[in-house]
C-alpha cells in the first residue's frame, strides 16, 4: 500500500471509528506516525464536578493513538494505555490530542499523547499498541 493510502485509512476509516463520532472528536492533523484529534466538550462530557470526565479525555487520547498508529503500513490496535490528568479541562474549551510514536517494533509500538485545553496541558498518556501488517 501507498503513505497515501495509509494516511488516508488512519483519516477517514479509522478517524470515523463510530465511537469517537459519537462523541464529537474530530481529526485535525495526520502525517506518518502522528495524529491531531480535537473535541469540543459539550455538557453530556462532563462529570458531576463539571469538569471533562476522565474517560471522555482517555477517548480522546485513544482515539489520537489509534489513527497515528494506522497512518503507516501496519493495521495497529490499541493493547494498554495510561494517562495521567493533570488539570481539569473545562466544557467549552476545545481539548486537542496530539499523538507520536516513541518507538516501533514490528508487533508492538509506543505512542506518547498530550492533550491540551485553551493551550495548558491536562492530560500526558503512554499507549501501546498492537501492530499486524496490512494484508496479512
Amino acid at each position: 500500500m501507498s503513505k497515501e493510502h495509509n494516511l488516508r485509512y488512519a483519516r477517514e476509516v479509522v478517524g470515523r471509528d463510530p465511537w469517537a463520532a459519537f462523541l464529537g472528536i474530530q481529526v485535525e492533523e495526520v502525517e506518518e506516525f502522528r495524529a491531531v484529534v480535537s473535541l469540543m466538550p459539550q455538557e453530556h462530557h462532563l462529570n458531576a464536578g463539571q469538569r471533562v470526565h476522565g474517560g471522555t479525555i482517555y477517548a480522546l487520547v485513544d482515539q489520537a493513538a489509534a489513527v497515528a498508529a494506522n497512518s503507516g503500513a501496519n493495521r495497529a490496535w490499541t493493547i494498554e494505555g495510561k494517562v495521567n490528568f493533570l488539570a481539569g479541562a473545562q466544557p467549552g474549551v476545545k481539548l486537542v490530542a496530539e499523538a507520536r510514536t516513541l518507538d516501533q517494533k514490528r508487533r508492538l509500538s509506543l505512542w506518547e499523547v498530550r492533550v491540551t485545553s485553551g493551550g495548558e496541558t491536562v492530560a500526558v498518556a503512554q499507549v501501546m499498541s498492537y501492530n499486524k501488517p496490512r494484508g496479512e
